[in-house]
């Protein structure tokens, strides 16, 4: 049997893919040019990259809604990416899209958040006002284009143009960003706008899972919200039921309700606005991957609920508090003396600009290093 070599992966690719679809054979390539692998396509390699970087990994230990010494069972950013890639990867292999693109891109987006997740980020782009802000989602791209360094030939992870237009474009409720160098007057592509809504997906449902978990929510908040409710009477499950079982079926069943009306939509959209080739897709008017009315109205209430109950949440808006302080102390006690920075970051602080390099810093650390870092700068009991 012949090998599934890189050009008969291609070629299988512009055989079975939909014509709207990202041909990895056709990828407008990287900025610094390197022969191409013998098993594996361009995006195939741009996701191998990812999966093997400092920030990929670091995620592990980054905060979603909570934090990770509260439980070894909740979301981290780590398994948000997962999570996000796998709904991503399913609506794409429906739709004829480019699978490993969906997932590189989906890997990559969440690889600038700072620790303690969006308090964190608030906190930053408080202290860079003045030097330009700071966004997770620019941050990512910055990672991928020059932070990390794994190759001497350049600096960053040399990704195609197609996977790092997808984390520039990268945008929700949560995420904005720009994409100044990447074509911001065209629309990303259907890969890429995939992402976008898996990652809401993803958030929204795994979101409601671990807040109910950690009793934060409770089941009878749920009991006007339309999508609990309709999802609970399909699966003939009472609306008051609160085990783990019941839960779990329920959540599982919205993600499937949300994945199944995204890929109606999209489908629709391809026909009505006669969506025939990659550049059509970049030059409609609108993102093709979205939610229906009913849908977007009903994820809509699902998460204004999450926004009151979970995210705002006494406890929850404590430890964002603690959690900007952190931030704040340490970024000023860097920038004040930068010899108790490492050697590696030193250097480049003389390189400058140090708010910049100091922001870096901070913006990789994971939770519990950032927690440590805090108590050698700022405990004298604790050995630095």
């Amino acid at each position: 049997m012949a090998l599934f070599t890189r050009e008969r992966l291609e070629e299988d690719e512009e055989q079975r893919l939909a014509p709207y679809a990202i041909r990895s054979g056709q990828s407008r390539g990287r900025v610094h040019p390197e022969t191409e692998h013998p098993y594996r396509t361009a995006f195939q390699r741009d996701r191998d990259r990812i999966v093997h970087t400092t920030a990929f990994r670091r995620l592990e230990y980054k905060t979603q809604v909570f934090v990770n010494y509260e439980g070894d069972y909740y979301r981290t950013r780590l398994t948000h990416s997962i999570e996000t890639a796998q709904v991503a990867r399913t609506m794409a292999r429906v739709l004829g899209l480019n699978e490993d693109l969906s997932e590189a891109i989906s890997l990559a987006h969440d690889l600038g958040h700072t620790p303690f997740g969006h308090s964190g980020e608030t906190a930053l782009n408080a202290l860079m006002k003045d030097y330009g802000g700071f966004n997770h989602t620019v941050q990512s791209l910055r990672i991928v284009e020059s932070l990390e360094r794994r190759y001497p030939q350049f600096s960053g992870l040399n990704l195609t143009w197609e996977v790092r237009e997808g984390i520039a474009k990268h945008a929700t409720d949560y995420d904005l960003t720009d994409a100044l160098e990447y074509e911001p007057e065209t629309k990303a592509s259907l890969e890429a706008q995939l992402v976008n809504v898996a990652d809401e997906i993803a958030y929204t449902t795994h979101d409601l899972d671990d807040g109910l978990r950690s009793g934060l929510l409770q089941v009878d908040d749920l009991r006007e919200i339309e999508l609990w409710r309709r999802g609970r009477s399909s699966l003939g499950i009472d609306v008051g039921d609160v085990s783990e079982m019941a839960r779990r079926r329920t959540v599982r069943h919205l993600i499937n309700e949300l994945v199944t009306d995204v890929i109606n939509t999209i489908d629709r959209q391809l026909r009505e606005q006669y969506i025939n080739t990659a550049a059509d897709v970049r030059a409609a008017s609108s993102n093709l991957a979205c939610f229906s009315p009913e849908m977007a109205q009903h994820n809509r209430q699902l998460k204004d609920l999450l926004l009151e109950r979970l995210y705002r949440h006494y406890r929850v808006i404590r430890m964002q508090v603690k959690a900007q302080r952190l931030i704040r102390r340490l970024f000023r006690a860097y920038l004040d003396e930068p010899r108790q920075l490492p050697p590696e970051i030193q250097s480049r602080v003389a390189e400058g600009p140090a708010e910049r390099v100091v922001c870096d810093y901070v913006a990789g650390m994971t939770d519990r290093f950032a927690i440590q870092e805090y108590r050698k700068l700022f405990d004298p009991a604790t050995r630095g």
